[in-house]
């Protein structure tokens, strides 16, 4: 399951250790650590600067023709929406790295990163393979106009990366400082599987796999729905089906406490990435299909799909809150 309703470890000893100053509980960031705040932050700009624009009416790498000029309002209200999502990087980055991060409740920020490693995943896996592996005409079928330029999504997605690599490695490091005591050991350590979390498991792993299945299906056949794909969008369905697979194989060892010597860590990021990327994606391909290329276009199956993965998202966050309290429970008892 995922990491997301965490709570911080029990305070134990004397009373003035519970309300101690926030600076004598986390020491000042290191260089290292402000450097990928900064990189974090600066990785936003390009993304925010482009869709300021856009909602100030301006056409800035959107060609004539494209689907995103079709519906204006509708556009300029996603174009809000998807500014609040980037922005919610830097006040991720800062809660990190910051005192007053330590006092936010766990869910706070838990959710906004379980979703940005989910939508920022396949970017990262894909887009450098679309670059090495990829053709010349995108993601944009043949014969379609293009809804923007090439040097948009070189701009954006080089800057997603940078904000996943620097997010990831800051929130590592936060989630091993405050609740790394609760993943210590291997995936047999876990307490029995049964309840909620062996059945939202389970749930949620037939329904992965089912998802990965058209993924996969249109990665090696180049055909979705009747149409065909071009070589990068063949590229992004295999990304996603990968994820899939990830999803399954850690909700699989998570439910049945299967892997014998695996680190409960390492199962837990391969659960916490595999339905990110399926609940978050499934919910904004659900959200936006009707600005980008129309809803009344979208197959059936497809729409079938990404309902499917926003139900394992929702399973995941269920049977991992369920799962980490009894880890919470386990760990105190056992000190």
């Amino acid at each position: 399951m995922t990491r997301t309703p965490l709570t911080p470890p029990a305070q134990t000893g004397p009373g003035p250790a519970r309300t101690a100053p926030a600076s004598r509980l986390s020491p000042p960031p290191s260089p290292a650590v402000r450097a990928l705040r900064a990189l974090a932050v600066v990785a936003c700009v390009p993304y925010l600067a482009l869709k300021v624009s856009w909602i100030a009416g301006g056409r800035l790498g959107i060609p004539h023709g494209s689907a995103l000029l079709d519906k204006p309002t509708l556009m300029a209200v996603a174009n809000s929406v998807t500014v609040l999502m980037d922005a919610a990087v830097v006040v991720l980055a800062l809660l990190l790295t910051q005192a007053w991060g330590r006092r936010t409740p766990a869910p706070l920020l838990a959710l906004p990163m379980w979703a940005a490693t989910g939508l920022l995943a396949p970017i990262m896996a894909g887009f450098p393979l679309q670059l090495l592996f990829g053709g010349s005409s995108g993601i944009t079928p043949p014969g379609e106009a293009a809804f923007l330029d090439a040097w948009v999504f070189a701009v954006v997605y080089g800057g997603f990366i940078l904000q996943g690599l620097a997010l990831g490695a800051l929130f590592v490091r936060y989630a091993k400082e405050r609740w790394g005591h609760l993943w210590q050991g291997p995936v047999a350590g876990l307490p029995r599987p049964d309840g909620l979390p062996r059945a939202t498991g389970l749930a949620a792993a037939v329904l992965a796999a089912a998802c990965s299945v058209p993924h996969l299906l249109a990665a090696c056949t180049g055909s979705s729905a009747g149409n065909r794909l071009t070589a990068d969008a063949r590229l992004v369905s295999g990304v996603h089906g990968f994820f899939a697979l990830a999803a399954v194989a850690g909700l699989l060892m998570l439910a049945l406490r299967r892997g014998g010597r695996t680190p409960l860590r390492a199962a837990l990021a391969v659960a916490w990435t595999g339905t990110g990327v399926l609940g978050c994606w499934g919910g904004w391909m659900l959200a936006t299909g009707s600005i980008v290329g129309g809803a009344d276009r979208a197959p059936l199956t497809d729409l079938l799909t990404y309902a499917v993965q926003v139900i394992v998202g929702l399973l995941a966050l269920v049977g991992g809150t369920s799962l980490f309290a009894r880890l919470r429970r386990q760990r105190e008892h056992a000190g």
